[in-house]
């Protein structure tokens, strides 16, 4: 069938659009028609060649539609099913059988690899093979070929174009918080960079019931959407230049006790930022690395700061098990509890390239394709 895609022709070239083929959905696959896309910030790392994905590629990974067809052997969906589409997974391995499959060991190939697990590719320009299946789903396009695991049935009224981003960005910031941190009532976090991770991070964190959730960017309309969504305290880190001694005053720690906050999630991968956060952790507390750091980048701690028991660690999608998360998610947004919304700016799909332009430059927060 002919569909219509944004297609990365080159590394840093920007979206054009172009009439694509796309093969039925084979064994184990789910044929969308895509109704809306959130864009993310790994989206444009590929675009710009980070990934291993090869070109022409059609990228898109926070996807949201109606399935369309199924492929044999396929029970969990049927055509007319409403879903969100999120990251791939085998369900074979070790880390897949034992709930976390955001870190199965085919994630690499299952969503980077730009082909089906045969190494072909479903989608074809002038019988050409394109790069596709990004995150088993390249959904800047009107139609995904996706995989059953890679598809979350969501209620008939449930709005697309809102839970679009629940797939990728929005999960991995509450995941982060709720699943990994396994944060309680009374608890103290804090997050630094409040993008559409960083603002999920902090509306999990009012959930789990967060006496201290502290806000950290450089943006002053981010720090006061952050206070809307549940920051009980903002740093405005353009103006504050001792972060970590304001967050320790904040917690009620002080460098000689250890540190006040039980975790913290970090989503800017800036060394200097990651250096400085740690010392505001009290003696077993938790820093999470969230952000997608360039190919090569280091990180740098002193050995003290990690020696009486704290922990860093990464976090992949939130450690969630998105048909058991996202839906929890949705209960919550539909009962006013996670206002995703108040993130979202939306764009007709022609208007991906002003779309990304608008997150880089952080006129939006999390923009969202409305494509069918």
């Amino acid at each position: 069938m002919q569909i219509r895609a944004a297609v990365v022709e080159q590394a840093d070239e920007r979206f054009v659009f172009s009439d694509v083929e796309l093969e039925e959905p084979g064994i184990g696959e789910v044929l969308v028609r895509v109704k809306a896309c959130g864009i993310c910030h790994t989206d444009v790392g590929a675009r710009g060649g980070n990934y291993p994905i090869p070109f022409p590629a059609i990228l898109g990974h926070e996807g949201a539609g109606i399935v369309e067809k199924v492929g044999a052997g396929v029970s969990k969906v049927a055509p007319g099913d409403p879903v969100v589409m999120t990251v791939g997974s085998c369900g074979k391995c070790r880390h897949c059988q034992t709930g976390f499959p955001t870190y199965c060991r085919q994630a690499l190939f299952e969503n980077m690899s730009g082909t089906r697990p045969n190494g072909k590719s479903s989608y074809s320009r002038n019988n050409k093979p394109i790069s596709g299946h990004f995150f088993c789903q390249s959904s800047f396009a009107t139609y995904s070929i996706a995989t059953e695991r890679s598809v979350v049935k969501v209620g008939q009224d449930v709005p697309l174009d809102v839970v679009a981003p629940l797939g990728c960005g929005i999960q991995t910031g509450a995941g982060a918080v709720i699943n990994t941190l396994r944060a309680k009532p009374g608890m103290q976090v804090a997050v630094i960079g409040t993008g559409s991770v960083g603002l999920s991070a902090i509306m999990g964190a009012k959930l789990a019931g967060c006496s201290t959730i502290i806000a950290v960017d450089i943006q002053a309309s981010r720090l006061e959407l952050a206070r809307e969504l549940g920051a009980t305290h903002t740093i405005n880190s353009a103006e504050e230049k001792q972060v970590s001694a304001r967050m320790l005053e904040i917690s009620g720690g002080d460098l000689l006790s250890g540190g006040g906050l039980d975790g913290i999630l970090d989503t800017t991968s800036i060394k200097a930022v990651l250096s400085d956060a740690i010392t505001a952790l009290h003696l077993r507390g938790t820093l999470l690395v969230g952000g997608a750091a360039k190919p090569g980048a280091k990180l740098e701690f002193e050995t003290g700061d990690i020696h009486y028991g704290r922990t860093v660690a990464g976090v992949l999608e939130g450690d969630s098990i998105p048909d058991i998360f996202i839906p929890q998610l949705i209960e919550h947004y539909q009962a006013g509890e996670f206002p995703i919304d108040k993130l979202i700016s939306y764009y007709d799909f022609q208007d991906i390239n002003r779309a990304i332009d608008d997150a880089l430059s952080g006129k939006a927060v999390k923009p969202v394709l409305r494509i069918g």
